[in-house]
C-alpha cells in the first residue's frame, strides 16, 4: 500500500446507513443482519451526522438502557470525520490516530460514497 494512494482504494464502497430516529433495538438488529460493526447515522436529507458502533451498543447495554426507547441520535458519536475519496491514505490514518477513532466516512459532494474502519487498514497486511 502506498501512503499517497487515495482512500477510495481502501474504502468499502457498499454502505448502509442508520436513521436518526431508529431505536437502538432496530439499529442492533440491523447491524447484526448486515454483518456490520458500525454505520453512519444520517438525517432525513442524507447528511452524515454521526456514527454508531457495536461498541456504543455494548456500552449502552452495560448501562441497562431501554433499547426500544433510546434513538440512534441519542447514542451516536456526533460529527464524524468525513473525507473526500481522493484524500491520501496516510492523511486518513493520521487523522484516525490523532482523534483516537476507528471509523471514517468518505463523502463526495455531500453524499456518502464509502466507509473506512481501522480494520480496513489491518486487512491490507493479511
Amino acid at each position: 500500500m502506498n501512503a499517497q494512494q487515495p482512500i477510495s482504494s481502501l474504502m468499502s464502497a457498499r454502505t448502509w446507513t442508520i436513521g436518526l430516529d431508529d431505536p437502538v433495538q432496530t439499529v442492533e438488529a440491523f447491524l447484526a443482519d448486515k454483518g456490520l460493526t458500525w454505520a453512519p447515522v444520517v438525517g432525513a436529507n442524507g447528511v452524515v451526522l454521526g456514527v454508531i458502533s457495536s461498541a456504543d451498543i455494548l456500552q449502552f447495554h452495560a448501562q441497562k438502557g431501554d433499547a426500544g426507547k433510546v434513538l440512534a441520535w441519542q447514542l451516536c458519536t456526533y460529527k464524524p470525520i468525513c473525507v473526500s475519496p481522493d484524500t491520501p491514505i496516510a492523511s486518513v490514518a493520521k487523522s484516525m490516530v490523532d482523534n483516537r477513532i476507528h471509523h471514517v466516512v468518505v463523502t463526495d459532494r455531500g453524499s456518502i460514497c464509502g466507509v473506512v474502519s481501522s480494520l480496513d487498514f489491518v486487512k491490507t497486511f493479511i
